[in-house]
């Protein structure tokens, strides 16, 4: 099958620049191993990039069946996004259009995972644990009812990107601050649960694969959150991954409960990630669901399919398969143009009816 790998390389072609960049993007390491693993399972494989170029390359490499018109291929899709709000929606969005087959959530999925606030009411609304929280458009936001310390985060951002621990309300008011000042955006505000932090990934449809859950280790250091630095090797004490996480049985199958609700409740497809923090009492409340999973080698997605059993290749393939298997569930659309029936010469006119 032809697979058409989509990623932002940083120099996307745009009409203008406009709205609030996109701060993260994949490195051409991970891309070139996605397209070496599919190339492994015979694709044939074009590396595009995500931008106003798109449809016209896709076009050129996989154009539709000139008998039905149906897709000769699919999208393997790694694109953050350019610029603006709700960026991960707009590839997806892109290829809906113009009928292209594409891995991962549609923009549906991608809109309600990147707004964490809409992400917290949707799975409160569905029975999962998720800490208390405000959203502050002001710096002077009232934290009523929260107990500090409590987690200051960009609402529309994902990597840590302006995460903060803050203790006391002067450092609430400096870290909200930044937030609309630098990212332009709401600041989500909720109470840390001081504890173990755990994660699932999620691969499949419907009642999707549970991967083995990944802890992260603070041992050694103050700061028991994943930061930004963190993520992107920035810190000396990074946290240890431990796969799989060392958690009772009980816990683990509470866990893999809540986080297939949680990826369910937020209509996401094909693969994600849920992030948790597990109290001293041992009740988990879920923070996030990534629909953009990293499949960076150091990822915790990746190390939690390696655990599973699965090769990069046999992940990123796997990818292919769910995504395949859901498109051709969808029926057939009808034809554009419908045949419009001869009216017999006896019929009254619209006007007279």
């Amino acid at each position: 099958m032809k697979v058409a790998v989509v990623w932002n390389n940083g120099a996307s072609r745009v009409l203008s620049r406009f709205g609030q960049p996109c701060p993260e993007k994949y490195g051409r390491v991970a891309v070139e191993r996605v397209v070496e693993g599919l190339r492994e399972a015979g694709h044939d494989v074009a590396l595009l990039e995500g931008d106003r170029t798109l449809l016209d390359e896709l076009e050129r490499f996989m154009p539709c069946d000139p008998e039905d018109q149906s897709p000769t291929g699919m999208v393997f899709n790694m694109v953050y996004g350019i610029q603006g709000e709700c960026r991960y929606t707009h590839v997806p969005a892109m290829l809906e259009m113009a009928g292209v087959p594409y891995t991962g959530s549609n923009p549906m999925g991608h809109a309600l995972a990147l707004d964490k606030i809409t992400t917290k009411v949707l799975i409160r609304e569905a029975g999962v644990p998720t800490p208390k929280w405000i959203v502050a458009s002001t710096p002077d936001a009232d934290p009523a009812g929260l107990r500090f310390p409590l987690i200051v985060k960009p609402r529309h951002e994902s990597t840590s990107f302006g995460l903060r621990v803050v203790h006391d309300r002067e450092e609430l008011r400096e870290a909200v601050s930044v937030i609309l000042t630098q990212f332009s955006q709401d600041a989500l505000v909720e109470e840390f649960i001081d504890g173990r932090e755990v994660c699932i990934g999620l691969l499949g449809n419907g009642t999707p694969e549970c991967l083995p859950i990944v802890e992260l280790v603070f041992e050694g250091r103050d700061l028991h959150a994943f930061t930004w630095e963190d993520k992107t090797h920035k810190r000396a004490d990074e946290p240890r991954k431990l796969c799989p996480s060392p958690l009772s049985e009980d816990m683990a199958d509470r866990l893999r409960k809540l986080a297939i609700a949680t990826f369910q409740a937020c209509h996401i497809r094909d693969y994600a990630r849920v992030d948790f923090r597990i109290d001293a009492e041992g009740n988990p409340y879920v923070l996030e669901i990534n629909s953009m999973a990293a499949l960076g080698a150091t990822a915790s997605f990746v190390l939690a399919a390696t655990t599973a059993g699965y090769t990069f290749s046999a992940l990123v393939n796997r990818i292919v398969e769910v995504a395949h298997e859901r498109h051709r569930a969808v029926p057939a659309p009808p034809p554009l143009v419908q045949p419009v029936a001869p009216v017999p010469a006896s019929a009254p006119s619209v006007a007279a009816a």
